[in-house]
């Protein structure tokens, strides 16, 4: 059976620069043909990653890293071996699964692995240290064929087994790429949209300077002025999670899928980006929040607001988007949905139709319900 759970929110952000494009003004977007607010995927898929850390929802056993610093993360976990010797160790045993490093220590692109995958490679070279200083990777210039040639085949073998992704929760629900390693990518179980703005927007500038506080008197005008752009915007964010898919990704087991959901369940609503929060603190957290077990397939509510939304002085915009969200939803269902579908949802606007699913009084109750959800419908 499949079991599809997505994640609808409407979030009104205060002004802010959340997502910057590559000339620091917030990323934007063409939708029904009006100019939206947008915030990009991977922006929050990070912010998602860093809230489950930060609020400690997902054990650090079962947390996923990203970085081309992996040969510094596994001279810390061989802290009582000489430097030195543990880095051309380290680089065996990583030319062993087919990884190279650079002249520099990291990798040649970023790799994203679960932590056990990283301690699996520790211990891997704690357990074979005396084989690997028989066969050097190398100063780098070797080819990966080469390099991996000149590691022995025990370490070959068991190097290339440890790149299972390790049961993190992050590196199953987003997955990996790994361009030489195709064998151990992993295909995401969760997709995340861009979340677009529900109305039309228009860039505004702030115009900035900043005062020496060690001027004389004699010293007028600022020591420096700039500008930034930002906007204010009720966005709707969407994502949706195949259950089976990370059941099968965390190598079937059933407890830490569960638990995962959970964690992603309270991630996704306390998910803010970091962009410019020193100069905006645009800490906003969404003001509806609804869950929805999809039976049939995915469907993305985005829609909804291909005709933006107006401002209206007897209602805020985050509330009419509530509610176009409920009749756009009510349309959709009518015609894709699956009759075994369930909602239930978190409401600060009253705007959401009481009949339609389950109200959870805080956000600890309705990653409770998708849990529970969830596990009456996988199989044991």
């Amino acid at each position: 059976m499949s079991l599809f759970i997505e994640f609808h929110l409407i979030q009104n952000f205060a002004p802010s620069n959340l997502n910057r494009d590559d000339t620091g003004a917030p990323k934007d977007a063409l939708f029904g043909g009006h100019r939206r607010a947008r915030v990009s995927s991977q922006c929050f898929k990070r912010a998602i990653r860093l809230a489950a850390r930060e609020h400690e929802l997902v054990a650090p056993e079962f947390r996923g890293v990203r970085t081309r610093k992996l040969q510094a993360l596994l001279l810390e976990r061989l802290a009582g071996r000489d430097s030195l010797e543990a880095q051309g160790r380290i680089a065996t045993a990583l030319a062993a699964a087919g990884l190279k490093l650079k002249d520099d220590g990291r990798t040649e692109y970023l790799l994203f692995l679960g932590e056990s995958e990283i301690a699996g490679f520790a211990g891997l070279v704690e357990q074979h240290w005396d084989e690997l200083a028989a066969a050097p990777a190398g100063d780098g210039k070797k080819g990966k064929k080469e390099a991996r040639a000149s590691a022995p085949a025990e370490v070959v073998k068991k190097a290339k087994a440890l790149l299972d992704g390790g049961k993190a929760v992050d590196v199953a629900l987003f997955g990996r790429m790994l361009a030489d390693l195709p064998e151990v990518n992993r295909e995401a179980a969760c997709q995340v949209a861009h979340a677009i703005s529900t109305h039309r927007v228009e860039r505004e500038f702030d115009y900035f300077t900043a005062v020496d506080d060690r001027g004389g008197p004699g010293e007028t005008g600022a020591g420096m002025i700039g500008q930034v752009e930002f906007n204010s915007a009720t966005l709707y964010r969407y994502a949706v999670v195949d259950a089976c898919k990370l059941l099968g990704n965390l190598q079937g087991d059933r407890e830490l899928t569960l638990a995962a959901l959970e964690a992603f369940t309270q991630a996704m609503v306390r998910a803010i980006p970091s962009g410019k929060q020193n100069s905006f603190a645009a800490h906003n957290l969404p003001g509806f929040v609804g869950v929805c077990l999809r039976h049939g397939g995915p469907l993305s509510l985005a829609n909804a607001f291909e005709k933006p939304v107006s401002p209206r002085a007897d209602s805020s915009l985050s509330r009419q988007s509530v509610e176009r969200l409920a009749g756009h939803e009510d349309r959709l269902a009518a015609v894709y949905a699956d009759g075994r579908d369930q909602w239930a949802y978190l409401d600060l606007s009253e705007a959401w139709p009481a009949q339609k699913g389950w109200r959870a009084a805080n956000l600890k109750e309705l990653a409770a319900w998708v849990r529970e959800q969830a596990a009456s419908r996988l199989e044991a």
